[in-house]
């Protein structure tokens, strides 16, 4: 079997996905190496049809139209659900890898026994923004970024969904995203479960990613940066000791003031979702193995 199944959800982006299936296919070893890259289309109204032409080109692509927006997280289960390769690689359909050697690297490190510590099963990359080459901060898998960024490896206490690959069998033992989850933070919902199961994150700075996006930010809708707050309540809820549930909804709650300009009604909205969480999340708290790692690794359990 070959080793890389690569998994992209795509809305409204023709021209990036463009470049990131060009980018696949001029991989070196890439008809060796790919299993298939899964193109699952979130119900997007943009004409794909010049990226798709492209595409028939190239027998490992695969190209699926969702009838129905899915979200970030049941899009990503939907090509994990399809997807035959032991390694899963999951790339933003706006960012493309730097090197041609990408793929190659990805598949020696897991099979080489590269990466820092035992049992890896998920792996990060390095990204930077495309515009400036600048490290992209929030999409870096460690808190203390001064501390960190210059290191080659480390194991991380979370992924970030830019750009990763997952083992299949990371998938099998810990589960995948969680549907409940339209938008936002269903990667640290994934990697809490993911640890508990004794299996480690990698983060390897020589597989570099490099992001279409603005180093600005985007200015983010009140409906999506409430997901954010409402989904990282859950997941403390869910995995975290009870004083990191309320003090993550409370430091979120400033938050979602700051970056939606003081809107009241949508803060009350969020707190209703926040309050209703006790009632419809079962609390499963990682156990003490998982907690060692997290403090092993530094992670910033509080919000």
């Amino acid at each position: 079997m070959k080793p890389l199944s690569v998994i992209i959800i795509t809305y409204n982006r023709p021209e990036d996905l463009g470049l990131l299936v060009r980018n696949l296919a001029t991989q070196q070893g890439a008809d060796a190496l790919l299993e298939e890259v899964i193109v699952i289309n979130n119900a997007s109204t943009a004409d794909y049809s010049e990226v798709k032409s492209f595409m028939a080109g190239y027998p490992f692509f695969k190209y699926i139209d969702s009838p129905e927006n899915l979200g970030v997280a049941r899009g990503r289960n939907l090509g994990i659900s399809m997807a035959k390769a032991p390694i899963l690689v999951t790339i933003d359909d706006d960012a493309w890898f730097r090197d041609d050697t990408a793929l190659q690297t990805i598949a020696v490190a897991f099979n080489s026994g590269y990466l820092p510590g035992n049992h890896a099963g998920i792996l990060c990359f390095k990204v930077l923004y495309a515009s400036t080459g600048q490290m992209q901060v929030n999409a870096f898998p460690h808190k203390q970024f001064k501390k960190y960024h210059n290191k080659p490896h480390f194991l991380a206490p979370y992924f970030i969904g830019c750009g990763h690959a997952i083992l299949k069998e990371t998938y099998d033992a810990a589960g995948l995203y969680p549907e409940d989850f339209f938008y936002g933070m269903e990667e640290y919902d994934l990697s809490y479960r993911v640890i508990d199961k004794g299996i480690s994150i990698a983060y390897l700075s020589d597989i570099v990613v490099m992001h279409n996006e603005s180093p600005l930010g985007r200015t983010p809708h009140a409906d999506k940066m409430r997901m954010l707050w409402v989904n990282k309540a859950k997941v403390a809820y869910r995995y975290l000791p009870r004083f990191c549930y309320f003090s993550t909804a409370l430091m979120w709650s400033l938050e979602y003031l700051k970056k939606t300009q003081w809107d009241w009604k949508g803060w009350a909205k969020g707190w209703k979702a926040i309050f209703s969480i006790p009632r419809h999340n079962k609390r499963t708290p990682v156990g003490a193995e998982a907690r060692n790692y997290l403090r092993k690794t530094e992670a910033r359990l509080w919000y």
